[in-house]
């Protein structure tokens, strides 16, 4: 198993601790994993992306040119890295980032409203819980209980009452996410 996944979106949308919790997961599985962040001095509104392989085979090089998924959380990333997915692979991008939606016919492309659904929820902070539910249900490459393993390594120990609100966010995407177009 080799998943190489491609993780875009603004600054403050939780890109990168994404990444991390996937990351940590997958090596609560005893996987080989990588994690590589990018982002700009600004952070905070600029964009941001993160490179994560996870894999049973020793990794021979964190840089990825082709990704088997990519996860868009807004129109500059989509602009970037639609081109970027290996055909047969797998996009998913979030509907309030993304004004103009993704043309590719060869991938699978998903569309999660996470963000309008973490507003239902009272609570902007789980958005990124909920995309990552519906990577894992689209792509299952980590099991649930070690995500929550891994979530509880990257935040702070203040913010550990906030693991069963994040659980539920991360069920969540898996039940939202949509289908928007097979691979022709």
């Amino acid at each position: 198993m080799l998943q190489e996944i491609l993780i875009s979106g603004f600054g403050g949308q939780g890109v990168l601790s994404m990444g991390k919790i996937l990351a940590y997961s997958g090596i609560m599985e005893d996987k080989e994993v990588s994690w590589m962040p990018a982002y700009g001095p600004e952070q905070r509104g600029g964009t941001a992306n993160v490179t994560v392989i996870i894999s049973d085979q020793p990794i021979s090089s964190p840089i990825v040119s082709q990704f088997d998924v990519a996860i868009v959380l807004n129109q500059p990333s989509l602009d970037k890295f639609e081109d970027k997915v290996k055909p047969g692979g797998i996009l998913i991008y979030d509907g309030y980032g993304i004004h103009q939606p993704p043309t590719r016919k060869d991938i699978d492309v998903y569309k999660i409203d996470a963000m309008d659904e973490s507003m239902k929820m009272s609570n902007t902070k789980v958005f990124n819980m909920i995309v990552l539910g519906g990577l894992l249900k689209v792509s299952p490459m980590v099991k649930l209980e070690n995500v929550m393993k891994g979530l509880k390594k990257s935040l702070p120990e203040r913010y550990h009452n906030t693991l069963p609100l994040n659980e539920q966010a991360i069920l969540r995407g898996m039940e939202i996410i949509q289908l928007e177009r097979k691979a022709e």
